[in-house]
């Protein structure tokens, strides 16, 4: 399938920008390589950067407060989060606000980023069928404001931590870099082949919106601590590294240890939950491992998630020629 350059489609600033990069027919074919796909995305950062400016501006468009709703949003959530586990269930986790907040952070970035670049295809369909540039950059796009929004909450949990005083894991806070990148990368792995897997199957976006807003999120040690699950399965004999197959755990583990530090936090007490709860807590909260435990687990993660990376774009390259007819 053959497209005009975006300088030719007319109109828009999306057209434009993309039209600074291209003077040529683009030709959509399932045999273009993954390589190539990689360098016409960079080639087209501008653009990127573009997309991802718009996002912003129209998720707060005529908004009072603006950008401030990024950092208001978490820390409404934490609330709730903190009301419901600590105040009335006694989840049993000192410090829980820290511990809850350090797991949040990393899976707000990856829900935001799966959950709104599934869509983006079939959002922009007027551009996708007549403007040529690579459409991956669209569900980029989801994962570069889900990068902003991370930034923000950022600034949130460290004035949390100052007006607290506490002391994060300094050992431990290198390993963010590697766990940051691989979460950013697995998240615009499924950002790619989600986007793609919708314009033909329109219930994706649905189904995402259980699958990683519903049982990923609960899957995850977030609102309970890593201990306490793999205390379950040693109890009914299950292998105690089962949570780890969830490249999400490994993340939020290296998030946790980095900031809330603490292997320790919980302990036993009569408030805590109820005997045989699935959330009573251990007195152990974290894995008592030193940092090559937790920067191997999140190397791991980081190379499977490159491997399925070039996997996605090659998918999407092999469903991209019969998109303007899906749409």
């Amino acid at each position: 399938m053959r497209l005009r350059p975006a300088g030719a489609a007319g109109g828009g600033s999306t057209a434009g920008a993309a039209g600074a990069r291209s003077d040529q027919v683009r030709v959509i074919t399932p045999e273009v390589r993954v390589f190539r796909r990689v360098v016409d995305i960079w080639r087209y950062r501008e653009l990127l950067v573009g997309l991802i400016s718009k996002e912003l501006a129209v998720k707060y468009n005529a908004s009072f407060l603006g950008m401030f709703w990024s950092m208001l949003n978490p820390a409404f959530t934490l609330g709730i989060y903190y009301f419901v586990f600590q105040v009335v269930l006694g989840s049993g986790i000192s410090d829980f606000a820290i511990f809850l907040m350090s797991g949040l952070l990393a899976f707000n970035l990856f829900n935001y980023s799966t959950q709104n670049a599934t869509g983006t295809m079939v959002g922009n369909a007027g551009i996708v069928k007549k403007v040529a540039f690579p459409r991956e950059i669209l569900p980029l796009a989801s994962v570069g404001a889900g990068m902003v929004f991370f930034f923000f909450q950022s600034i949130v949990l460290v004035v949390v931590l100052a007006a607290s005083r506490y002391s994060p894991g300094l050992r431990f806070l290198p390993l963010l870099v590697p766990a940051l990148l691989a979460l950013i990368v697995l998240s615009a792995t499924l950002a790619i082949f989600l986007s793609a897997v919708n314009v033909y199957l329109r219930d994706t976006q649905h189904l995402v919106e259980l699958i990683v807003g519903a049982a990923w999120f609960w899957s995850t040690p977030i609102v309970y601590s890593y201990s306490s699950i793999t205390k379950k399965l040693v109890d009914h004999h299950l292998p105690a590294w089962l949570p780890l197959l969830n490249p999400l755990t490994d993340i939020v583990l290296v998030f946790q240890r980095s900031i809330y530090a603490k292997i320790y936090g919980a302990s036993k007490n009569p408030g805590a939950l109820r005997p045989g709860s699935a959330l009573q807590q251990s007195a152990q909260t974290l894995p008592a491992n030193g940092e090559w435990w937790f920067l191997w687990h999140v190397l791991v993660v980081l190379g499977i998630s490159v491997v399925l990376l070039f996997g996605a774009l090659a998918v999407f390259g092999r469903l991209e020629g019969n998109f303007a007819e899906e749409l």
